[in-house]
């Protein structure tokens, strides 16, 4: 049988199995995986002796174009997937944000006009809920037949975002009738606003203390709570970018009582601290993210949980806002820079380099917890996650041994400075394929705006 693509002499390594064996590709998709396939049925053929293939990355938490604090996040749809594409990633799930007075449909209809024309990988939406009625709810119903099946909540950001107990209790009780996903931003914001407004009023302004002020207490509370309102409505919950080992306990202790209670954590708390946000001057600023950088101790803490499966995926949270300009905005102020930091590129190579190579986990838990985790959580399964005759063609031939160093002078996420400035990392992406089609080949670009499709996705799955 004739076929687009063929990958040779590769290591392929799924979540669960590493074996060396020939992938041919036609249509878009995985048609045969077996050693030694005969090479004349293939119109391309690509070599991957001494490396990886493992499937694309799925980065489940982006904020691209996203309006925040009187800006909008510098990577859109085109430049934010085409930097997740040289980073290894092939399919996004950003958030179509609810503002107030807004239905879920406004929201939804707004991302993906944001989306199409520009993404060069694919992608999917949660929505962001900001407030929940009888009719969200049935909106989320239709939503959830759409192809929309997971609602992010937050516990953070008074008068923005921050919705109360009994608004969140609605919306998870609505979501287990319908088999949506509840993810939570888990972070105490009334409490925090209070230490906030102290420390302004005793005037401490300094980046650093967007750090000092959001203590860890505030993100293990607020984390307990969400567990405990889940667990009451009979829903699962998904708790985004946790940060910290005292919110990492409350979960542990959820899924040690059996209950659907999942996390991820992202690079930047695996690879900064306060150390880094406790600098003279402004240069803290770019570490202004929240949940906020924590003290060092937490980071072994986190690598744990992912080895032990007390956390299930690594995400970015990739919200970029440029150093001048936009972060500056915040300048005399701490509570006015933008929240947010630029990471959707370099997501593989932190989580092999520090998880594989500093020897926390194996290649196979590596590929569980940046594509196959979140393609079963988030009803992607199994078209994207993993390496699978009928699977998508979304693959990525890995260097586990080359060396890079990370660097906004090198880096092609559309902002001025990388959080990860002169890190060496090692393990690389080479050739990344999308739906078949090679949209990166030895440090070229081959992808396009608009080729990415939107994915209506299932309900979520089991791990």
């Amino acid at each position: 049988m004739p076929y687009d693509t063929q990958i040779r002499n590769g290591k392929i390594v799924t979540a669960t199995d590493t074996y060396s064996a020939d992938i041919a590709i036609a249509g878009g998709k995985i048609i045969a995986i077996a050693r030694d396939l005969p090479a004349e049925g293939a119109r391309r053929t690509i070599d991957a002796a001494g490396r990886m293939v493992m499937p694309g990355g799925i980065d489940v938490h982006t904020h691209l174009d996203m309006p925040f604090g009187g800006t909008t996040s510098s990577d859109d749809f085109e430049t934010g997937t085409r930097a997740a594409a040289w980073g290894g990633t092939t399919t996004l799930v950003d958030f179509a944000i609810q503002y107030h007075g807004q239905t879920l449909r406004q929201a939804f209809d707004t991302w993906m006009k944001k989306a199409e024309n520009k993404a060069t990988i694919d992608y999917a939406f949660h929505c962001i809920v900001t407030e929940f009625s009888d009719a969200h709810a049935k909106e989320m119903k239709a939503l959830v037949s759409e192809g929309v099946t997971s609602f992010k909540l937050f516990m953070a950001y008074p008068g923005v975002f921050l919705l109360d107990d009994a608004t969140i209790f609605r919306a998870m009780s609505a979501a287990a009738d319908t088999g949506a996903l509840i993810c939570l931003h888990a972070e105490n914001g009334g409490a925090i606003d209070v230490i906030v407004q102290r420390a302004l009023a005793e005037g401490k302004r300094a980046p650093k203390y967007h750090a000092l002020t959001r203590p860890t207490v505030a993100e293990a509370e607020a984390t307990g709570r969400a567990i405990a309102l889940a667990e009451m409505a009979g829903a699962p919950v998904y708790i985004v970018h946790l940060s910290c080992s005292q919110a990492l306990d409350r979960v542990r202790e959820a899924r040690e009582r059996g209950l659907p209670v999942f996390a991820e954590t992202c690079p930047q708390y695996l690879f900064l601290s306060l150390e880094n946000i406790d600098v003279p001057g402004f240069e803290g600023a770019k570490y202004v993210f929240s949940p906020p950088v924590r003290e060092k101790w937490n980071q072994e803490k986190l690598w744990h949980g992912l080895a032990q499966d007390d956390l299930q995926v690594v995400s970015t949270d990739h919200c970029p806002f440029c150093f001048k300009e936009q972060k500056e905005m915040g300048k005399n102020d701490f509570t006015k820079i933008p929240n947010g930091g630029p990471g959707v590129e370099h997501r593989l190579s932190l989580t092999y380099s520090g998880g594989v190579h500093g020897g926390h986990f194996s290649p196979n838990r590596f590929v569980q917890l940046v594509a196959t985790a979140p393609a079963k959580l988030f009803g992607l399964y199994p078209r994207k996650g993993t390496i699978a005759v009928g699977s998508d063609a979304d693959l990525v031939i890995f260097d586990p041994e080359a060396e890079s160093v990370l660097s906004a002078k090198t880096h092609h996420m559309n902002v001025d400075y990388s959080m990860f400035e002169g890190m060496r990392v090692k393990g690389v992406p080479r050739t990344v394929l999308s739906r078949g089609e090679v949209i990166l080949d030895d440090g070229e670009f081959l992808g396009r705006p608009g080729r990415g499709s939107f994915l209506r996705r299932q309900t979520h799955g089991t791990l």
